[in-house]
């Protein structure tokens, strides 16, 4: 499907030399008496890169990319490979660490989330917002180090350090957003 500059927006997603890419951002400035330009700030779905193009014209056509996303539940890793499993028809999908990219500090067993498919192929997957981790090193908090907004780093179960209030705890879980990596609270 063939898409014009009207039809940008935030998360659409388009194909670019056979490979598909996210809309990050998109602009469109035009001055007087000249054609418009239009910047487009692109994430590829396949290695998580982002790259800038742009465009001069009226006639700026983009081709639209039939993405698919499936849920899929995270089972195992073996060595460089990840695996998910879709939770309709229990098929499992492989994904390499370059295809996962930062996601890899998220998946907790169990943890539910959608695989990406491009022409039937699993390329990425969308996380869940916000995931639980558990907190397995952090020092204690000393009595006195009140100071608002005062943090300390805390090491989670998948290998990811975000910085955490005082008051907790090692043993404890915590919810981080996963756009962010930041810590949210506690969780339950």
């Amino acid at each position: 499907m063939v898409i014009g500059v009207g039809d940008l927006r935030k998360g659409l997603t388009i194909e670019l030399d056979g490979q598909p890419y996210q809309v990050v951002e998109h602009t469109t400035h035009k001055m007087q008496q000249r054609a418009p330009v239009v910047k487009l700030k692109l994430r590829d779905l396949k290695t998580g890169k982002s790259i800038e193009k742009t465009y001069n014209g009226y006639d700026v056509k983009l081709t639209r990319a039939t993405v698919e996303q499936r849920p899929s539940q995270y089972i195992y890793r073996d060595g460089d490979l990840y695996y998910f499993m879709d939770v309709d028809n229990f098929e499992q999908y492989p994904l390499n660490e370059e295809q996962l990219g930062d996601g890899i500090n998220y998946l907790v067993d169990q943890i539910e989330l959608q695989i990406v498919f491009f022409k039937d192929v699993a390329i990425s997957v969308q996380l869940p917002t916000f995931v639980e981790l558990k907190v397995v090193d952090t020092p204690p908090g000393v009595k006195g180090d009140t100071a608002a907004g005062a943090t300390k780093p805390a090491t989670l179960d998948t290998g990811l350090t975000v910085n955490v209030p005082f008051f907790v705890n090692n043993g404890e879980k915590i919810r981080v957003d996963t756009r962010t990596g930041q810590y949210l609270e506690r969780a339950g």
